[in-house]
């Protein structure tokens, strides 16, 4: 049985062709593996040493840190949460960046399905325009937004740290959702029209639920930004008793001086970040279904 030319080449072809579980693809495999290892452990680590840290005395951890905790002393979270006042800046930061998600992600998908969607005068500069909001330092507007929110008499309280959390986290939600939008089949906007569904109706019931892989990763993007926030509280929000989280913590640590109680410390510092993760664990799936679907878009 002969072999012809072409199956000559064919053969030399795929004997260039480095097969799966060749030595060159197990050595990225594991270089791979013991790089995201390592990754996690500089990640989990100190999260671990926190919560370990939020049950000792103050004693405990000047003296040994790496130790593991005597008892479980699980009132340093009671005395984070009343005697620091953890309890009343935790609700101050539910109430502020609650309501400045949900206004946020409302107006940011409005706003991205019609430049999405539309053609209009103007339509490319409005975009263009949000695009300039992400370059604009937030440090060079502290000053305007200042004797704004003061002539509107809003500074110092919770509402203006509202309205100033939902302008700054705009633009990037419209960035995002724009190009989800933009993706979406026109037939099945078609067929909502054709149906009788109104604009309205089109984009609430139909459209919005289509976005939704990419409306829950901005929601996490937002959450984690609004949460960590520090530079606008401070200058914004100067009244104690409107104190978010960020603030809090820094009151709490500034105030004690030498004599700081770290068990309750890192409990406020537990409680601060919970939030965070339980938010990430609970949306995980709908940012990987995002970051998927963008790479096969």
């Amino acid at each position: 049985m002969t072999t012809t030319t072409a199956d000559r080449a064919g053969l030399v072809a795929d004997s260039r062709v480095p097969r799966k579980g060749s030595r060159e693809g197990k050595g990225v495999a594991t270089t791979a593996h013991i790089a995201l290892i390592l990754w996690s452990l500089l990640v989990i680590l100190p999260l671990v040493w926190t919560l370990l840290s939020s049950f000792k005395t103050t004693q405990e951890v000047l003296g040994n840190p790496l130790a593991l905790p005597s008892k479980l002393r699980v009132g340093n979270y009671a005395n984070a949460w009343t005697t620091a006042g953890i309890g009343r800046y935790f609700l101050n930061t539910v109430v502020v960046v609650g309501c400045a998600l949900v206004l946020v992600m409302i107006l940011g998908a409005m706003c991205a399905y019609v430049l999405a969607r539309f053609s209009f005068p103007g339509n490319r500069l409005i975009y263009y325009s949000m695009l300039a909001g992400l370059t604009f330092p937030v440090f060079l507007a502290i000053v305007p937004l200042f004797f704004v929110l003061k002539n509107l008499a809003l500074l110092n309280t919770l509402p203006g740290l509202i309205i100033t959390y939902v302008a700054f986290a705009l633009p990037f939600t419209v960035f995002f959702l724009h190009s989800f939008f933009k993706a979406l089949p026109g037939e099945i906007y078609e067929a909502a029209q054709i149906d009788g569904a109104g604009e309205w109706r089109t984009f609430f019931s139909v459209m919005l639920p289509m976005a939704r892989p990419g409306m829950a990763s901005v929601a996490i993007f937002n959450f984690l930004g609004l949460w960590n926030q520090f530079l606008l509280p401070v200058a914004l929000n100067t009244d104690s008793d409107h104190y978010v989280l960020s603030q809090g913590m820094a009151s709490f640590a500034s105030q004690a001086g030498y004599a700081v109680d770290f068990g309750a410390l890192f409990a406020a510092v537990v409680i601060t970040v919970a939030p965070v993760l339980v938010v990430y664990i609970i949306f995980q799936r709908q940012l990987q279904v995002s970051v998927t679907a963008g790479g096969v878009k």
